[in-house]
């Protein structure tokens, strides 16, 4: 791509067009060549043009504004459904619990990138098959399986959610890469909505009380659980309308969190030994474990997605690598555990699912760290990273599927 936009600075329409198709590649590629253009007006003009931070505060233009509202209010009535229709919340939040953010964010993004009529019939009908399935299912109290198929559900409905974020640019690896830093900033915003509500609401509690006016349930009923479902939906509309706000955060946080995972895991792992615990023998401590894997997975995933933005020191990308290499041996314990389990108590919903999972991350993991390492000896640049991560993505997708609507047909609810 330099070699296209020197070739072509003398032609705005054909720039124009080039960043229009890949805004992320074209600007990284810009920023590299543009000292020796410096002083060409052009250049200078989308220097300008890719590097300009407003100071201000966007609320988008108004029937965005309006959007954004409409549907944190219907979250909100979603999230209110037991109160007003008596439904037993230990059946509905775990069921529904995806439906009360996921649609509302994938509505926004429908609305922002114009979606066609067919992109939006095929994830209005994925997300409709979740609801109908998950309802079919029988109300068992304790049930693994089903509690594997509520679980996937939601990363079912985060899935199409992706797609929708992505639009029509459905096998573009920036816009897949682009999906995975939204993740990270929306966690950060998200965050900060929230601590700012929590805030709001311990003032608010605290003034009535001091007036003789007890007004905790009613709050928390009424008004905390309408801006718990909004602050992920805010969190977007920000995060879109206002880059700036985490843009910068986000990377200092890969960047500060990357090398202090790389040290917490190896002093976990040498603790394990002196610990006593460890999980071929100790069910909960197997999950707790792979749990943390797939915490460390999303780290250096939102990572790669920064280090594919910018250009990195090399010794960002070695503690990435490391990381990996790090990660690779956690899931080949928590991995050979789970075999162990299966060949002396059996096979179990469990068992397979984090079973698989684990194969499914073992791959990734090793496709990534041997990228990474091929990106250490230049034999290839650190965008081939991304386009591993983002080429895998659909792998996890079908796993879902599988996990949210064939385990429940082969394995007992009961």
């Amino acid at each position: 791509m330099k070699d296209e936009i020197l070739s072509h600075m003398d032609y705005p329409a054909h720039l124009e067009k080039m960043y229009r198709a890949n805004k992320a590649p074209f600007k990284r590629a810009f920023d590299v060549i543009y000292p020796e253009l410096k002083g060409n007006p052009l250049a200078d003009f989308w220097h300008e043009r890719l590097n300009y931070e407003s100071d201000d505060i966007s609320w988008g233009a108004r029937g965005e504004l309006i959007l954004v509202i409409a549907i944190s209010l219907a979250a909100g009535l979603i999230a209110k459904l037991p109160h007003f229709f008596a439904i037993n919340e230990d059946y509905f939040y775990p069921r529904h619990i995806g439906f009360i953010v996921f649609p509302f964010v994938a509505a926004y993004f429908v609305w922002k990138n114009k979606l066609s009529t067919t992109k939006i019939a095929i994830s209005g009908a994925a997300m409709l098959a979740g609801l109908v399935f998950i309802n079919l299912l029988p109300d068992v109290k304790t049930s693994d399986t089903l509690m594997l198929s509520c679980i996937h559900l939601a990363l079912f409905l985060w899935c199409i959610t992706g797609f929708t974020y992505i639009g029509e640019a459905a096998n573009n690896v920036q816009k897949r890469l682009s999906f995975l830093k939204f993740n990270g900033d929306l966690v950060v915003m998200t965050a900060l909505i929230l601590i700012a509500g929590g805030l709001m609401s311990a003032l608010t509690v605290g003034l009535f009380s001091l007036i003789g006016l007890h007004i905790e349930e009613f709050y928390f009923k009424n008004v905390a659980i309408f801006g718990l479902a909004a602050a992920p939906i805010m969190g977007t509309f920000l995060t879109q309308t206002n880059p700036q706000l985490v843009g910068k955060v986000s990377p200092v946080i890969a960047r500060i969190f990357s090398p202090l995972v790389a040290v917490m895991l190896v002093v976990y792992l040498v603790a394990i030994v002196y610990s006593g615990k460890n999980p071929y023998n100790d069910r909960e401590f197997l999950l707790i474990f792979n749990a943390l894997l797939v915490g460390v997975l999303a780290i250096i995933f939102f990572s790669v997605a920064e280090t594919s933005k910018t250009s990195k020191t090399k010794a960002e990308i070695w503690i990435l690598a490391i990381l990996s290499v790090i990660t690779i041996i956690v899931n080949g314990v928590a991995l050979s555990a789970i075999l162990y389990r299966i060949a002396t108590l059996g096979i179990t919903p469990n068992r397979l699912a984090i079973m698989g999972g684990n194969v499914l991350i073992l791959i990734n993991l090793v496709l990534v760290t041997v990228s990474l390492f091929r990106t250490l000896t230049k034999r290839t640049e650190i965008g081939e990273v991304g386009k591993v991560i983002s080429s895998y993505l659909p792998v996890y997708f079908v796993w879902t599927i599988i996990v949210t609507f064939i385990f429940p047909l082969i394995f007992s609810l009961k």
